[in-house]
């Protein structure tokens, strides 16, 4: 018996051929974007994440365009049930700065063995291309500002439970260039600096602005941690896409980017800003700043500038866009 195979079979063979691209924590609010972004490119995606701190409803958008599976990164056994996967995209975490102060146990669990278990999962499937995200916090109290790339990597106290945060992601570095030597063709780590934007999340400080100014009430003090000088280098999730956009594309094998803005601004000036946004006037309550926390953060971004990256949105359009 012969089978005659049309065009369009044949279209729709090399098609299902189509390799995945996984992305684990895929409904974190970074790992949603970055989804996204990837469906609008064509390509195919597996999104691999427990929802314990990601959020279905943010991948509403590209329901039925992705394939989800929902499991914890340190269940190796569910991992491997994955199929026909040529990059990963390894974001799978717990963020939040509360959660590096009372879980940083889990935390370290999640680095360590969410690690191990999904590079072997990369070299029994023997996946190609590897991404993974690590964080500002590597950093910790810089020596140098803006800092680029080359910075010394810190844990300033082994007892600090903030440090697991930073430790997991130094270990997830680590590890991750020792064995992309060896096992795989493209392997770039991204660095995020304060992100922010739509659905991330109160945990983190725009947002939690925010909300308190919202319940604000005109004799209470607005209570701000540290001195109010402490400064940042805010991000919109737009501009990160941007600059991930840059670096999936155009980045180069056992490169490090750091992906933020220079646009400095103190933590009492954002909470001036958020509040004459809202329409509101404050005063400040000042309280000790957490063990741990950098005076300043802002990361040098010339060398992702160099793949085409730039700034879009400045910070007081960002944080307006939010409210509105």
């Amino acid at each position: 018996m012969v089978y005659l195979w049309s065009g369009n079979n044949m279209a729709k063979k090399k098609k299902n051929l189509k390799k995945n691209i996984l992305v684990t924590g895929g409904s974190g609010f970074i790992g949603s974007a970055i989804t996204k972004y990837l469906v609008k490119k064509g390509k195919k995606v597996i999104v691999f994440d427990n929802n314990s701190r990601g959020r279905a409803r943010r991948l509403k958008d590209v329901q039925g365009k992705i394939k989800f599976i929902k499991g914890d990164i340190r269940d190796g056994r569910k991992l491997l049930q994955i199929n026909n996967v040529e990059t990963v995209i390894h974001l799978a975490y717990v963020n939040g700065t509360k959660f590096f102060y009372k879980k940083p146990f889990e935390i370290l669990d999640i680095a360590v063995n969410g690690l191990l278990n999904i590079l072997n999962f990369c070299k029994k499937k023997k996946v190609k291309n590897f991404f993974l995200a690590s964080s500002s916090e590597v950093y910790q109290n810089a020596f140098k500002i803006p800092t680029d790339e080359k910075e010394m990597l810190k844990i300033p106290n082994i007892h600090n439970p903030r440090y697991s945060y930073g430790g997991g992601k130094i270990i997830s570095e680590l590890y991750g260039i020792h064995f992309a030597k060896k096992y795989f063709k493209k392997f770039i780590i991204f660095r995020p600096h304060n992100v922010y934007g739509k659905d991330m999340g109160n945990e983190h400080v725009i947002p939690e602005f925010i909300n308190r100014l919202r319940k604000l009430k005109k004799k209470n003090k607005f209570l701000i941690y540290g001195t109010g000088k402490e400064v940042r280098a805010f991000t919109h999730i737009n501009d990160f896409i941007s600059g991930f956009d840059k670096i999936f594309t155009k980045g180069k094998n056992n490169e490090i980017y750091n992906i933020g803005t220079t646009e400095k601004i103190t933590i009492a000036k954002l909470a001036n800003l958020t509040a004459s946004i809202l329409g509101k006037k404050i005063k400040f309550k000042k309280t000790k700043l957490l063990k741990g926390s950098p005076s300043v953060r802002c990361p040098n971004i010339d060398k992702i500038k160099k793949l085409g990256y730039k700034q879009k949105i400045r910070l007081k359009d960002g944080i307006t866009k939010l409210i509105n």
